[in-house]
């Protein structure tokens, strides 16, 4: 689903229609649930629960399109991480994330290329040893598909740092690919 179908689908979801809310589900779910595997691990079933409770009951006060919504979700879900990690006074960590949640690489560049090559496993296991500020970047920008300024928000950093850390995760990752291929 395209951002404008998305956005579209958003707006028919906050005036009330259920098929379009399952239809904005359906798109952001599988995108959100990868993000929070990798800062909660195994609690992201239940960190995304609660996550889609505070979206349905702020749905009608959001205002934006696509981009803006899957932003507005990825800020909701990153507070509702952290505050869990809170409760269970533990640090944001990059665990290795599971084959469902990963959606396809966004990113037309070499870094995101090496990404298309790799097992999906193996990806996930290269983005997990990431540096926590790298992993989340590169989380936000090619797992949930935002774009810098709104992973910017989601981060409270401004977009050219979120540029730097997704554009060095993926170079990190590149590398790795390169020399694994070399051995």
């Amino acid at each position: 689903m395209g951002e404008e179908e998305l956005g579209d689908a958003v707006r028919r979801a906050r005036a009330g229609d259920e098929t379009a809310f399952g239809a904005v589900y359906r798109e952001v779910h599988p995108m959100l649930l990868g993000y929070l595997h990798g800062l909660v691990g195994d609690d992201a079933e239940d960190v995304a629960s609660e996550t889609w409770h505070d979206v349905v009951r702020d749905l009608r006060g959001f205002r934006g399109d696509g981009q803006a919504f899957r932003g507005w979700a990825a800020a909701i879900a990153r507070h509702r991480a952290l505050d869990h990690l809170r409760r269970i006074k533990a640090r944001p960590r990059t665990t290795p994330l599971e084959e469902r949640t990963v959606e396809p690489v966004t990113f037309q560049d070499a870094g995101g290329t090496a990404l298309e090559n790799l097992s999906t496993r193996r990806a996930l296991e290269l983005i997990a040893a990431l540096p926590q500020d790298q992993a989340e970047a590169v989380l936000l920008r090619v797992v949930v598909g935002l774009r810098a300024p709104a992973a910017a928000k989601v981060l409270g950093k401004r977009p050219g740092a979120v540029r730097t850390a997704a554009h060095r995760g993926l170079k990190r990752l590149a590398e790795r690919l390169d020399g694994a291929m070399e051995k």
